[in-house]
């Protein structure tokens, strides 16, 4: 799954196009690189989002295309 759509579906990102914003812009970055919007989220990626002066660090457990708004926490967990 694309790292954009991945951070959507996943509710880290609250919308697609802004996750894609962010990757263009560098905000974004898996297991210490930055990385495209188009980049394949694998289980076990570390992903790491900056948004303002606030950093966030998520290892990826699971890859889905559809979840409820109460499974999405589930498809990752915070380092």
């Amino acid at each position: 799954m694309r790292l954009d759509k991945y951070l959507k579906v996943s509710r880290l990102i609250k919308r697609r196009t802004v996750a894609n914003e962010a990757c263009d812009n560098g905000r974004v970055s898996v297991n210490g690189r930055p990385v495209r919007a188009s980049y394949a989220v694998r289980a076990g990626d570390v992903i790491e989002i900056q948004i303002g002066q606030r950093t966030t660090r998520v290892e990826v457990l699971s890859v889905a295309e559809h979840v409820g708004k109460g499974e999405a926490a589930a498809m990752y967990r915070e380092v």
